[in-house]
């Protein structure tokens, strides 16, 4: 078992989590229960999920866990390109959260990889 608040991709992942609900927080309303409940859903679901899968017995069901959480995370990064491609969000904006996106889905890999014993 892991202690998932001490791991830094699961902290990392709270950031991200909170730069969502900011970045939404300018939305349409008419996107306030479609596109931006979607994003904030899938954000929150990359450290839920990673906390979840933290409590499991082995490495083997944590990286399985890991697994849908990169899952969410490129269903966000997804919502994100649709953002910006409606004009909700700026060049700078998008660059800027991808940016910290891939590192983060870089960490959770690298997890994965150690987890599953493959370096």
């Amino acid at each position: 078992m892991h202690n998932f608040r001490e791991l830094k991709v699961w902290q990392k992942s709270r950031e991200l989590v909170k730069e969502i609900y900011q970045i939404t927080a300018d939305y349409p309303q008419l996107e306030k229960f479609n596109l931006c409940s979607q994003m904030q859903r899938a954000a929150v679901s990359v450290p839920s999920t990673i906390a979840e899968g933290s409590g499991r017995g082995s490495n083997s069901d944590f990286a399985r866990f890991l697994d849908m959480s990169m899952g969410s995370s490129h269903e966000l990064e997804t919502q994100l390109f649709v953002s910006f491609d409606l004009g909700y969000i700026a060049q700078e904006v998008l660059d800027s959260f991808l940016e910290n996106l891939w590192e983060l889905q870089k960490m959770i890999s690298g997890l994965i990889k150690k987890l599953r014993g493959k370096n």
